[in-house]
């Protein structure tokens, strides 16, 4: 009995070296594996809502589509058993997100037709901000990061001016333009705004008066800087935090991704990782 226990001791820590390891050829060959497969699934969802396509090819989608979840549902198993508190990674954000990804292949089953089930499966795509955590890119993250928490109070503040301004501009260009121009009401005028302060510009709604006209000059011009303003703020932050020493202690082990290890550790307390 201790054998057995023995040898499924050694294949959970083979099988957390491959899944959550980096540094290591297997973990690398398996983490390209599963960027392509999460590639492929959403390619292969576009290419579902293609009605032409979907006709032609109903079944190899489907069979392929099968063969991704099922390997999907062998690994989110298997990132289960190969960690030493399993219920962790469960109800960690990217363990719902696994959970949600496979759930609607085998839901279809049971309720087919259903288009949801398609976009809940596009939710994969969230996995690549897990696949990407090698020891190169986890450095710019934790810059970018502590940048935007750095950075919060100042882009809120921000962000209420432009409220506030869209709501001005918003209720003067009704005053000024009317219903005969489209802007119909207040929240039609603030829609307006918006539109254009983004430079996005649809043009469903378009002032038709010279004074009106004056107002959107004016907020297109506005709505350059404004797009600027936050950029500006969080890339501040960030030269800034670029001459600061990082805290060792605040980057995630490349091994497991744990970020709770005491700042003068040399090894990862989870894995074993060299920090």
């Amino acid at each position: 009995m201790s054998k057995m226990k023995s040898q499924y001791q050694i294949f959970k820590q083979k099988v957390h070296i491959v899944i959550y390891g980096t540094s290591t050829k297997a973990g690398r060959l398996f983490d390209l594996i599963l960027l392509g497969l999460i590639l492929l699934s959403v390619v292969l969802i576009m290419m579902e809502t293609v009605a032409s396509f979907d006709q032609q090819y109903h079944s190899e989608l489907v069979s392929l589509e099968w063969i991704i979840t099922i390997f999907f549902t062998i690994e989110y198993l298997l990132r289960i058993i190969s960690i030493q508190k399993p219920w962790k990674y469960i109800f960690s954000f990217y363990g719902i997100i696994d959970l949600v990804a496979i759930l609607p292949m085998y839901l279809s089953i049971f309720f087919l037709g259903t288009s949801i089930f398609s976009v809940v499966r596009s939710l994969r795509l969230l996995r690549l901000f897990k696949i990407i955590n090698h020891p190169q890119f986890t450095n710019q993250s934790v810059q970018l990061k502590q940048a935007i928490n750095a950075s919060r109070g100042k882009i809120v503040v921000f962000i209420y001016f432009v409220l506030i301004i869209t709501i001005i501009i918003g209720s003067v260009m009704y005053l000024v333009e009317g219903k005969e121009s489209g802007f119909t009401s207040i929240p039609a005028g603030i829609y307006w705004t918006i539109v254009t302060l983004t430079t996005v510009g649809y043009g469903d709604i378009s002032p038709v008066t010279p004074f009106g006209q004056f107002i959107a000059s004016f907020v297109m011009i506005l709505g350059y800087g404004i797009i600027a303003v936050p950029t500006g703020i969080v890339t501040a932050e960030i030269a800034k935090n670029a001459q600061k020493p990082t805290n060792r202690s605040q980057i995630p082990c490349s091994g497991c991704g744990v970020d709770d290890y005491p700042s003068k550790a040399n090894y990862c307390h989870n894995c074993g990782h060299l920090l």
